[in-house]
């Protein structure tokens, strides 16, 4: 019997408490009816962003205890992101999984700080990297006494406002023998747009969350926001809240197939 497919979801970024616990309860109550594993995912920090002038937290220590409050509440495990050693024990005191950034993904100290943490590692492949080249990002981890690694696929730029997906990844760097993530909102961003934001095309999330599952992915990785034209990041790419429900429909039928 295959393994099923887990979601990993949730807003992009910690907002506010009212918002990730509106997710929160939503993605939770469709967990229990359609059955799936959920990894419940926010940012308490968004460090890469386009503009100097661009939300990046309300406040680490604030951020963090709004996703312990989730954990606790509705009894979930948290994905969120780091980006300086310094910060993967802070972050490992509430998330269950640290997400290292695909702009980070060549980091060997970060990637070895979070290895040490003994929490699960998801490292985002980098917009720049082969799929065959996380190998050594992902023994680096290995390498520090953690083989708890999953690698996600979130696209390739070529620096031209826009990312490709070559779903070819997914097969290559689940042979690495790590459990493979695909990305489905940060796949379908329009980087670094002519205001100064990165755009998006949400429209093709589905087809692409499809394609994924089609080729044998262990997780789909979903940024979902109760108002996304309100969110304070990753405006233009987050799944409305109200859609995820047909999403996961959606591709549970598929999955069944």
């Amino acid at each position: 019997m295959s393994r099923p497919l887990v979601f990993i979801a949730g807003p992009c970024a910690v907002e506010s408490e009212d918002i990730l616990m509106k997710s929160a309860e939503e993605l939770k109550r469709l967990s229990a009816v359609y059955k799936f594993p959920l990894i419940f995912k926010s940012s308490y920090k968004k460090a890469n962003r386009t503009s100097a002038d661009s939300f990046t937290t309300i406040g680490i220590d604030e951020a963090l205890r709004i996703l312990e409050k989730v954990k606790i509440e509705f009894e979930i495990p948290i994905l969120t992101d780091i980006h300086s050693i310094d910060e993967a024990a802070i972050a490992s005191g509430v998330a269950d999984v640290l997400q290292i950034p695909a702009f980070l993904c060549r980091q060997t100290d970060l990637i070895v700080a979070a290895a040490k943490t003994e929490r699960v590692i998801n490292i985002k492949k980098g917009q720049f990297m082969a799929p065959e080249d996380m190998k050594n990002a992902a023994e680096k981890a290995v390498s520090a006494g953690n083989d708890k690694v999953m690698l996600t696929e979130r696209g390739t730029t070529f620096g031209y406002h826009n990312l490709v997906v070559d779903f070819r990844s997914l097969v290559i760097m689940r042979k690495l023998g790590y459990p493979v993530v695909y990305d489905c909102t940060h796949s379908v961003q329009l980087p670094s747009g002519a205001e100064g934001i990165s755009g998006g095309q949400p429209e093709y999330i589905l087809p692409l969350a499809r394609a994924a599952v089609a080729v044998g992915c262990d997780a789909l990785f979903v940024e979902t926001h109760p108002d996304p034209s309100r969110a304070l990041s990753d405006a233009k790419s987050q799944l409305p809240l109200d859609q995820m429900e047909y999403f996961i429909k959606n591709i549970r039928t598929m999955r069944e197939k």
